[in-house]
């Protein structure tokens, strides 16, 4: 009977948190392929709490990293030793060396070792006034993790060897509510034994029939369905709308998206309705909105266009991917609508080669948002989830709102954008756009490791700059976008004429001689780029008129479609208001929170110590504080 006194002690210490054994926390995912280490997190108190999970009887390590590497890194080391508990607060410099911090910002909640597994649970302020910490924000974050089969000892922490690895989350995305029913019903849009080329880049269309519904349903959540394996090939899905005037003979054969052989049919469908990358989990719809299916004015068709990224080329892949989509008749509010707002793709959105930094903008313009929400909805629209999406150059995407000149709370953002991990951000907040209202899709790049122009394009190694906003109610806007002029662009390098009528594409240069029957895209890598040429031209094109992308479902356009516009004068680059750090004002908390825990463990200690009856900190298998 030696665990009940001791496990009751640890709920009556001074400070201690109570009913920490078992505590729920919102969020929860595995950081290693073989099921070992599991981390879950959630708010607690201002602050914010996590829990590891780790099959061993050692130290467990876990931390945040710029890169996902050692180097840099704010690193946490606990575990329990000897029946004592014990949480350190380590950091790594720049050469990956181990040094711990004189300011101890992680505060242990609670801890057990049995058998087999070590569980830790600590918290931390999100901005601690710590250079040696990171500052956990809505952005990406690359958290690294590590454990050993041996407890810290008095030189410190063992090398992990193979016992680690980085896994990118987004630890503030609001916590999910609506749980669904297993019994809710569903259905698949999934590819069918695709081949996939042995190149490093491939969209596949398929064409689907939606189910036919005798009444209005709508769909609550949508998941991926990624074939076992595949997990980094199938790097992003799209899931657009078709025109509804086919017959099922388009549903007989899929085909690679963009080649110029593609079905007719294909080319009718530019309503995007879900995006899914890579990265990403299920999404779920709040509980007053769905995406409408059943209706005159719902997809009959669509389309599923999946990017495959074989970076290595690999041969005889066979893939089977696609989504799931649970509906239901209890219908709700509103119906779902998705606007992609960015930098319509295309070769005139141009990046100079090593640049540590260049921006890009893509513009969701007021003379857009003005036609479509006043003819649609005068009293504005909601967005309550944003997709930012680019390609392997992205560092950070920003997607600002404007009205009336004046700047608003930022939809959306990442500060520390990964390639890998692209998900829909839940907003906190829903947030209104009104008529006369203008977004700034704001991206950043770095292209340091690369010789020749990036160009915007499908590839991973070209890029793109978009939003996608899930919104309510739906209007008839599916893309607000711009692309800068790119004869401007082209004046930039010394271009003076080309070949009209236009012809070919990419279009020829006609002088000056240098550049004397080159496309424009030899023209452009001809130049000689270096750094002070880089700012410049990115200067220049953030100032350039840009042509208005504003387009309805089923290719319609709207009026303004095809229009210059000015880009509005505001602040480049967007400045973020500074962290307000947590450390001046709970510093003299946290210590006394230390010294009760220690007091604690002292009494704990001295019990074990007097005693011989049982071993240390143990009840039912399984060893406490």
């Amino acid at each position: 009977m030696c665990g009940w006194p001791l496990l009751l002690l640890w709920g009556l210490l001074p400070g201690a948190a109570a009913g920490g054994l078992g505590r729920a926390l919102p969020h929860r995912t595995l950081l290693d392929s073989e099921g070992k280490y599991w981390l879950s997190w959630g708010p607690r108190g201002g602050r914010l709490a996590f829990r590891l999970e780790v099959r061993t009887a050692g130290y467990v390590g876990f931390g945040f990293s710029p890169t996902g590497a050692m180097a840099a890194a704010d690193i946490v080391v606990g575990g329990v030793a000897h029946g004592r508990p014990y949480l350190q607060d380590y950091f790594t410099n720049a050469n990956r060396e181990l040094k711990k911090d004189a300011q101890q910002d992680y505060h242990l909640e609670y801890a057990m070792e049995n058998s087999t597994h070590t569980v830790v649970e600590f918290t931390r302020e999100l901005h601690t006034c710590d250079i040696n910490d990171k500052s956990i924000t809505e952005s990406t974050v690359r958290v690294i993790w590590a454990y050993h089969h041996e407890d810290v000892g008095e030189a410190g922490p063992k090398y992990h060897d193979s016992n680690r690895g980085t896994k990118s989350l987004r630890l503030l995305n609001p916590e999910k509510t609506n749980v669904l029913s297993t019994a809710i019903p569903y259905f698949d849009l999934v590819n069918q034994d695709v081949p996939i080329p042995n190149k490093g880049t491939t969209y596949w269309c398929q064409m689907f029939k939606i189910p036919v519904f005798q009444d209005k349903h709508h769909v609550i959540k949508v998941e991926p369905l990624i074939q076992r394996g595949h997990e980094s090939l199938v790097h992003h899905i799209l899931l657009y709308q078709c025109s509804s005037s086919f017959n099922d003979s388009v549903l007989d054969y899929g085909h690679e998206c963009y080649h110029p052989n593609m079905p007719d049919a294909f080319l009718t469908c530019e309503t995007v309705i879900f995006a899914w990358a890579i990265g990403g989990e299920g999404f779920s719809y709040p509980p007053h909105v769905g995406l409408s299916l059943g209706t005159p004015f719902d997809p009959r068709y669509v389309l599923l266009e999946v990017h495959y990224d074989n970076p290595t080329y690999k041969e005889g892949l066979i893939d089977n991917s696609g989504l799931r989509l649970f509906h239901t008749t209890d219908i709700r509010k509103y119906d779902a609508g998705v606007i992609e707002a960015g930098l319509w793709v295309s070769l005139f959105h141009t990046i100079p080669p090593g640049m540590p930094e260049f921006r890009s903008e893509g513009h969701c313009t007021l003379e857009c948002l003005e036609e479509a929400l006043e003819a649609e909805k005068p009293s504005g629209i909601h967005v309550f989830a944003v997709l930012l999406h680019a390609h392997l150059a992205g560092r950070g995407i920003r997607l600002r709102h404007f009205r009336k000149g004046e700047e608003m709370r930022l939809l959306a953002y990442d500060d520390d954008f990964d390639f890998n991990f692209q998900e829909f951000q839940y907003l906190r907040e829903e947030q209104t756009i009104l008529p006369g209202d203008n977004l700034i899709t704001e991206c950043r790049y770095n292209t340091k490791d690369r010789s020749r122009m990036t160009w915007g394009g499908l590839s991973t190694r070209n890029e793109m700059c978009l939003s996608y906003l899930l919104y309510y109610p739906r209007i008839n806007l599916t893309r607000c976008a711009s692309i800068p002029d790119i004869m401007e662009q082209l004046q930039f390098i010394g271009v003076k004429e080309i070949y009209r009528p236009v012809t070919t594409w990419p279009f020829i240069i006609k002088s000056p001689k240098q550049y004397k029957n080159l496309s424009f895209m030899d023209a452009m890598n001809k130049f000689k780029w270096a750094k002070k040429e880089g700012l410049s031209f990115n200067k220049l094109v953030l100032s350039l008129p840009v042509n208005v992308r504003c387009s309805k479902t089923d290719n319609a356009e709207w009026s303004i479609q095809g229009m210059t516009a000015l880009p509005p004068h505001v602040e480049r680059p967007y400045k973020a208001e500074p962290l307000v750090c947590g450390a001046s004002s709970s510093s003299s908390v946290h210590r006394n929170r230390s010294l009760e825990l220690l007091v604690g463990f002292m009494v704990l200690g001295s019990m074990l110590h007097s005693t011989h009856l049982c071993s240390p900190f143990c009840a039912w298998g399984r060893c406490f504080l």
